[in-house]
């Protein structure tokens, strides 16, 4: 330290210090004397001025990570962050994704089996025989962000069950709606697939079907044909919706949305339901069956009936009904 002293006035001291060969860092350390240094931030803002939580930052960067062939690095995820109106570094994204094991070399692991697809189209005989789910972006000009529509069909009759739209899916969101259709229509046997997002590879979301006693199944990789209904849906949201309309807002999204969920179900024909209404062709079924037994008709009205005391309000970006979360505190306790 003393060379670098006596030539500083000769020459610069990045100069000096290339010369006696250490580090910049060590020469301009400075001795703490134990203090604590500035604490990590817990929050992050967004363009729009918004402050958000970390951990909405963390669930961000998985949904990136997580996307079938994406083997990105901190630098290209703070890039796509930016672009979804984060004003954040590459340092801060480094250290979430360090912490929570995203970076590339770094693998999520989860717990216990996953029961793949064994036939690649699906043949349903009768509702609630199949389920299938997914989630689509939907870009929001106004607001220079992608939001995410989770749409919960039923193979048989194409009814969309139930559907969340809001600015991220995490599993809770999945769980509840798990809830919501195991309370109005029954999950017991019922086959719900998916693809292998982190959404639904969650062991909270595996766990809490097989406690229902519903099997789930997952698409092989990069084989979008295995869970070609949905994919057919999402086809035809983005030709008749997408393309179509021009977003300024969350809200004037979500209205759409929720008005085109109502206009699909109930009254746009569908070629493979012989020019039918999804909702059509559930009830059809149910008016035409002669396999309904006095004992199954039992149960569906006491289903109904629990289901009308426990079913609340919907939260903000909900398709569907949410269960009381009075009524569901135990629920809550142990899956929420």
């Amino acid at each position: 330290m003393s060379v670098i002293s006596k030539y500083q006035e000769y020459t610069t001291t990045s100069e000096l210090i290339k010369w006696v060969s250490i580090p910049k860092s060590s020469y301009y350390y400075k001795p703490t004397d134990n203090r604590p240094g500035i604490s990590k931030s817990t929050t992050t803002i967004k363009t729009d001025g918004k402050v958000v939580s970390n951990l909405e930052v963390i669930d961000d960067i998985k949904k990136i990570v997580s996307e079938e062939f994406v083997c990105y690095g901190y630098q290209n995820v703070t890039a796509v962050l930016k672009n979804q109106g984060y004003i954040i570094n590459h340092k801060k994204v480094y250290r979430l994704m360090d912490e929570n094991h995203l970076l590339l070399g770094k693998v999520i692991r989860t717990q216990g089996h996953r029961e793949w697809v064994k036939f690649r189209k699906i043949e349903a005989t009768y509702p609630m025989e199949y389920l299938c789910w997914d989630i689509k972006y939907i870009w929001v000009q106004g607001e220079r962000k992608n939001y995410y529509l989770l749409s919960l069909m039923d193979v048989y009759s194409r009814r969309i069950l139930d559907w969340i739209f809001q600015s991220s899916i995490r599993k809770i969101d999945l769980l509840k709606m798990i809830n919501r259709v195991d309370l109005t229509h029954g999950l017991k046997g019922v086959t719900v697939r998916n693809d292998n997002g982190s959404q639904f590879m969650a062991n909270k979301v595996r766990h809490y079907l097989k406690h229902l006693e519903a099997n789930q199944e997952f698409t092989h990789i990069a084989t979008p044909e295995e869970n070609s209904y949905i994919e057919a849906f999402h086809s035809i949201f983005e030709r008749e919706v997408i393309s179509r309309f021009e977003f300024e807002s969350f809200y004037e999204a979500k209205v759409t949305v929720e008005a085109y969920m109502d206009f699909y179900n109930n009254r746009r024909l569908h070629g493979s339901l012989n020019r039918k209404t999804p909702v059509q062709v559930w009830i059809e079924y149910f008016n035409s069956s002669s396999d309904i037994t006095e004992q199954k008709l039992i149960n569906t009205l006491y289903q109904k009936d629990v289901s009308l005391q426990l079913i609340g309000e919907a939260e903000t970006g909900s398709g569907g009904d949410q269960p009381a979360r009075n009524n569901l505190s135990d629920w809550n306790k142990q899956w929420g």
